[in-house]
């Protein structure tokens, strides 16, 4: 399928910034400075990080939250209600379970008070469109995770937007559905009566937004930033195992990773400083996830290409993600463009006795992961080493929210705890300093 017109423009982002509030009335910023353009004809993909405000730059241009500075526009209107030209398809699918899949997909059309014989046609129509006849009396228990998300598309496109929103729509399914429901949907995009002009995608997947998207939009992370937009320009269908996309990928791998420059408007800790907490969050990896990784690694010679790696390990490179930032920030890899070298700590991390490896990893983490220092660094100026959970989720919150908050923190314990550098009660929330860790440089919380 070539691509349609892009001329008119049907949403747009202009300078978009948003904050939410923490418990103690402190800003959280998510989005920073957004402008964009959805155009008719095109499929953008939001892609980015956990933590780069994508789901809430969509709630924004769909009007369900109001952005703190800034402006949603619809057809060069200003949106300050629930958008009327956009339809949402979400991750979990959003299905009330005792409706029947004609109920539920009828439900936009009844909230915009069409008639019952109209929503009765348009809703069959829908139906069928997806591919789900014959299930209109079923209900959503009695459907699989494919098709339930087929009554998601349907329910949004059966009130024909003018653009289709999509969070993360197929994160929930396996594999194989996932793959055959973009395949569905890219070919009914292709068709003349699909009923929707324009398509926004939220997606943490590389891959799948060079198979899907006309342009690609990279956002940096803590808070939102668009970090680079690129122009996918392959004939649909698309191959994986082409040449071009593999390189599209490695590129936007580049750029998602860090290897490419921040913008300008970037902040940087000062010259000398240490990131915090705050600036450098801890990538979702364990040690023993790590471990592996830079195991596979070296077992290929101690360079790889991690696209290549992915495929073989039947993974998106996506999924690896985590693991390399975790190696990267601990000095235990380093990362050209698309291809990951092991470091000689790394081969030590890897080779020596559990003993060494946990004395290598204290070391590193204490150094080089903030959460993880400024942890060390408070137990150890403690009256006793023995610090409260809340402490540190309070200073978290500044930055995070109370999920995202937990998570560093577990992050950090389960580094920490490894390292033998702290313990953690869990009954108790306390947290405290093993009697041998290594001193940081500094004894100062850096949140």
């Amino acid at each position: 399928m070539t691509t349609r017109t892009r001329e008119p423009t049907i949403l747009a982002a202009d300078h978009i910034t948003k904050a939410f509030t923490t418990p103690d009335g402190q800003p959280l910023p998510v989005l920073d400075d957004i402008s964009l353009e959805l155009r008719e004809g095109e499929i953008v993909a939001l892609l980015g990080k956990s933590g780069s405000g994508k789901s809430t730059l969509l709630r924004c241009l769909a009007g369900l939250i109001a952005p703190t500075s800034g402006r949603a526009l619809y057809r060069g209107a200003p949106v300050v209600a629930a958008n009327p030209g956009v339809a949402m398809v979400f991750q979990t699918f959003a299905l009330l379970p005792w409706l029947t899949v004609r109920q539920n997909v009828e439900l936009g059309l009844e909230a915009r008070n069409v008639p019952a014989a109209e929503r009765h046609e348009r809703a069959e129509r829908a139906i069928d469109l997806i591919g789900l006849d014959g299930f209109e009396s079923a209900y959503p228990k009695e459907l699989s995770g494919g098709m339930r998300q087929r009554v998601g598309f349907a329910r949004a496109l059966v009130v024909q937007p003018d653009a289709l929103f999509m969070d993360e729509p197929f994160s929930a399914l396996d594999v194989l559905t996932a793959e055959n429901l973009r395949t569905e949907l890219l070919a009914l995009w292709s068709r003349d009566d699909f009923p929707t002009r324009a398509m926004l995608i939220v997606t943490h997947n590389i891959e799948e937004a060079v198979l899907l998207a006309d342009r690609v939009l990279v956002l940096s992370s803590n808070p939102g930033r668009i970090r680079a937009e690129l122009a996918i320009t392959l004939d649909r269908p698309r191959d994986r195992r082409t040449a071009g996309f593999e390189t599209l990928v490695d590129q936007i791998y580049g750029i998602m990773t860090g290897r490419e420059p921040e913008p300008a408007t970037a902040i940087a800790p000062a010259a000398g400083a240490q990131p915090s907490p705050l600036e450098e969050p801890l990538p979702a990896a364990t040690v023993g996830g790590m471990a592996g990784l830079l195991e596979l690694v070296l077992a290929r010679g101690g360079t790889e290409d991690l696209p290549a790696l992915a495929h073989d390990l039947m993974f998106e490179v996506d999924d690896l993600l985590p693991l390399v930032d975790g190696a990267q920030l601990l000095g235990f890899a380093t990362i050209d463009h698309a291809d990951i070298q092991i470091t000689d700590d790394g081969r030590e991390f890897v080779m020596r006795d559990i003993l060494t490896t946990k004395e290598l990893f204290a070391r590193k983490a204490a150094a080089n992961a903030p959460l993880v220092r400024a942890i060390n660094n408070a137990l150890a100026a403690s009256m006793d080493g023995n610090l409260p959970e809340g402490f540190f989720l309070d200073i978290l919150r500044r930055g995070f929210s109370d999920d995202e908050a937990r998570r560093q923190l577990d992050i950090a314990i389960d580094w920490g705890r490894y390292g033998e550098l702290y313990e953690y009660d869990a009954n108790t929330g306390q947290l405290r300093r093993e009697a041998n860790a290594p001193e940081s440089e500094a004894h100062s919380v850096e949140a």
